[in-house]
């Protein structure tokens, strides 16, 4: 596993609403020498706007994450943001620049109070709560007896995945970076809380730089452009309606597969034969 450090004296990256594009100039990665995960990935995410990468299990939609965060450096290629190649800028400053939303989120054996206000323990209580408001989790802590005070228990055993991934949302909010990144955030939810969440999200990502790494299309409708990944290069992009109307594409062909198996759950619902997933809001 690489260990990554910053170079001496790399300048602090400063990253704007105006300048916070982020580009990937024929990246290729991998994990081990004799399995690719990444052959020449290139796209650009503009200032500004939401862009959503979809792909197959194995696409390589994860791995991108890491690599703009800076836990791995690509072999070949380079990752940018806000103009900079991000292995000549200093790595504390870069990571401060992104807010991670991600499928499972950490949480402390404390105080729903401290979890919240982990992301930035700088931020006064105010803000805390103003950040719970818009991930929609502050009216559902003030409904518990202890309200801020309440311990969310080992690893937030007592929250509900919806719970878990507000407070995955209020901390992104509280950080105020200006690049946001969801990392699969609502796929291990049920639909009624996804659509929930999706309200918080959308909400999380006015104004900033979005990048939705998603499985399921139904969450990535609305982005400005959509990446579809195979094999670790980007095979198709446009928006939701220009590539769903292409009954040959790969999107097209994801989005009549994820549908058929939501309807055939309906109907093994309807029927009594699978029990409904249990409300995570």
């Amino acid at each position: 596993m690489q260990i990554l450090q910053t170079k001496p004296n790399a300048p602090f990256i400063h990253v704007t609403t105006d300048n916070a594009s982020i580009s990937f100039d024929n990246v290729k990665f991998s994990y081990t020498d004799c399995l690719p995960i990444l052959q020449g990935l290139t796209f650009d995410v503009p200032a500004g706007k939401k862009v959503a990468i979809v792909g197959g299990s194995g696409s390589g939609k994860s791995t991108i994450v890491r690599l703009l965060y800076r836990f791995f450096d690509p072999q070949e290629g380079h990752v940018t943001l806000a103009r900079h190649d991000i292995k000549e800028v200093n790595l504390e400053s870069l990571r401060k620049a992104i807010s991670v939303v991600p499928q499972d989120t950490v949480l402390f054996n404390n105080t729903i109070e401290y979890n919240l206000h982990y992301a930035d323990f700088n931020r006064p209580i105010e803000d805390v709560q103003e950040a719970a408001r818009m991930a929609e989790l502050h009216d559902i802590i003030e409904r518990w007896p202890n309200g801020y005070m309440t311990q969310v228990g080992e690893r937030g055993l007592k929250l509900s995945g919806g719970e878990k991934q507000r407070v995955a949302i209020a901390r992104a909010i509280l950080k105020n970076s200006r690049v946001l990144v969801f990392d699969e955030a609502t796929s291990s939810l049920d639909s009624i809380t996804e659509q929930k969440i999706m309200t918080a999200l959308n909400r999380a990502a006015q104004g900033r730089t979005t990048v939705v790494i998603a499985h399921r299309l139904s969450t990535v409708v609305d982005a400005d452009k959509i990446l579809v990944l195979d094999k670790g290069r980007v095979v198709e992009s446009g928006t939701h309606l220009s590539l769903v109307s292409d009954t040959a594409s790969l999107y097209y062909k994801l989005w009549q597969k994820q549908h058929e198996a939501d309807r055939l759950l309906r109907r093994q619902q309807e029927k009594g034969g699978v029990e409904p997933r249990p409300n995570s809001s």
